[in-house]
């Protein structure tokens, strides 16, 4: 597949703090790709530079074959693009909103911008002013998509919005994949990206821990149970393959990446009560990462 977006060692320094140490990516096209990270993690100053926003300090940022550095202006034309705190002018109506950013586009923006607001049942002539954070929220996505862009980019779009819309909003970004699009999604909410996701990279502290494709990572990735018939068993030693781990009197349990042959050996142990093994989900994967 074709990468849509590459990022090679990219380190962007803020004084003496690092945001991104040397973080190198590509995301193909037609895929859902979330870059999960706590706040602050570097997930917003990855898209500004992206965008043409922002200056690294060092590495190379590529958006759909164009120079992030030197032809950001290309890449914001070309690329839908929702921040967490969209700009918009209050004052003005739906339908205005659309009218004022159709004139940035080419022909055919309005028409389509049009489209979305029906589609989202958004009110055309109540003022933005006056909207809920949904309803917001739904203006930008249509003002993102309503140029049909290949690459729509989502930092934290679903932040202070209510289930049901924030579940509305994720599902219509699968659709929108599914179509060909890619969408680049940044988030924290990661009970919700595991639904919609198919790959996923998680950032901590400007650094990047993994990309991987989530069926493969949640494949790998198993919560062991072990219960031992005495106090005194030793717990298997796995080295790396352990994220996480807690051990109880007669008992342990462990987040574990791979072990297969182990988990046989513990299951073959005559001096183990019982080995329970189930899939874990990405909150958990996620959690592991942070504390390892």
């Amino acid at each position: 597949m074709t990468s849509v977006i590459q990022l090679d060692r990219l380190t962007k320094r803020f004084g003496h703090e690092t945001a991104l140490d040397g973080v190198s990516v590509e995301v193909p096209s037609g895929v859902v790709f979330a870059l999960l990270g706590e706040n602050g993690a570097g997930k917003t100053t990855a898209i500004r530079i992206m965008l043409g926003l922002a200056e690294a300090n060092s590495g190379h940022a590529e958006v759909l074959g164009l120079d992030s550095a030197r032809q950001g202006l290309q890449i914001r034309q070309q690329v839908g693009y929702v921040p967490e705190r969209p700009t918009l002018y209050q004052w003005m109506t739906v339908e205005e909103i659309g009218w004022f950013t159709a004139g940035f586009y080419g022909p055919g923006f309005l028409v389509e911008y049009k489209n979305l607001v029906g589609q989202f049942g958004l009110p055309a002539q109540k003022k933005l002013k006056t909207l809920s954070k949904g309803m917001t929220a739904k203006v930008a996505l249509s003002l993102a998509l309503a140029n049909r862009p290949e690459l729509l980019i989502l930092d934290e779009p679903t932040s202070g919005l209510d289930a049901m819309v924030r579940r509305e909003f994720l599902d219509s970004m699968v659709d929108r994949a599914a179509q060909g699009q890619t969408v680049f999604l940044s988030s924290h909410q990661i009970g919700e990206v595991e639904r919609v996701a198919d790959i996923v990279a998680i950032l901590r502290r400007g650094r990047l821990l993994l990309v991987e494709p989530l069926e493969e990572l949640k494949r790998q990735v198993r919560r062991w149970t072990v219960t031992f018939r005495d106090e005194a068993a030793v717990v298997p030693e796995l080295g790396d393959a352990v994220l996480s781990e807690r051990r109880q009197p007669r008992q342990w349990q462990a987040l574990v990446r791979g072990g297969d042959a182990e988990l046989a050996r513990l299951r073959a142990d005559t001096s183990i009560e019982s080995v329970e093994c189930e899939t874990a989900s990405l909150e958990d994967i996620f959690l592991a990462y942070m504390k390892k």
